[in-house]
């Protein structure tokens, strides 16, 4: 696709999150919380959360099962997969893989120029600054040469439906690491909140093979309307 033709990212404030669009999250004080996944992992990551700079610096629900799947589900399979997080906010997926799997490369948690700092905040938090990176990668933007030299191969996505106006540059992202790296695989967890929600997943089935995920957890989180999904090039 021409850069200039691709839409622009706008800018995305939780304070644009009307009632109507999606429900507005439950702000709380910056705090930092320690978790394990149920004893998944030997020693626990600590998770700081700071709305300060938008809703993304809050824990998500969709963030913890897509966690707790890939430590429960696909560590074994991870150590030479080339792992970058897409809208990463605090950290949690990317962080959580990087404390408990054994990757030979270094991880990618990725999101907005106002979450950076929390990133880096987490990753020196966790002390794994020697295996993760905290990059700004806007959805609808062409990848870095970074990202293009990097090639990733497992992508991880957690709680990235949220705003319909991004929706497309979510798609169009998606389809460049899909592009970039054809045999890659997107791990894709959210929580429906709306009914415009499940139109971004016909737009993706359109575009790749979507297939639900084997989860034993699934009875339990599908009632608070989450879904667990791999997204992989047609």
């Amino acid at each position: 696709m021409d850069d200039r033709s691709r839409p622009s990212s706008p800018e995305i404030s939780p304070l644009d999150f009307g009632e109507d669009l999606a429900p507005l999250p439950v702000y709380k004080a910056a705090a930092t919380t320690a978790l394990d996944f149920s004893g998944l992992l030997d020693e626990p990551l600590k998770l700081h959360e700071d709305l300060s700079s938008g809703c993304g610096g809050q824990l998500w629900p969709a963030g913890m099962v897509l966690a707790k799947h890939m430590l429960h589900y696909q560590r074994d399979k991870l150590q030479t997969s080339r792992v970058l997080e897409l809208g990463a906010g605090g950290g949690i997926v990317g962080l959580t893989i990087a404390k408990g799997c054994r990757i030979d490369q270094p991880l990618y948690i990725t999101d907005m120029i106002d979450m950076e700092p929390l990133m880096q905040h987490n990753i020196a938090l966790n002390e794994l600054g020697d295996r993760v990176r905290g990059r700004i990668l806007n959805w609808g933007e062409p990848l870095s040469q970074e990202i293009i030299d990097f090639k990733p191969d497992t992508i991880l996505a957690a709680d990235c439906v949220y705003f319909e106006p991004a929706f497309p540059l979510l798609l169009q992202t998606l389809k460049d690491l899909l592009t970039l790296t054809p045999t890659a695989t997107v791990f894709f967890c959210f929580k429906k909140r709306r009914r415009a929600d499940m139109q971004f997943l016909k737009s993706a089935r359109r575009a790749f093979r979507v297939t639900e995920l084997e989860d034993g957890d699934r009875p339990v989180f599908a009632r608070e309307g989450l879904f667990l999904y791999a997204i992989t090039a047609k």
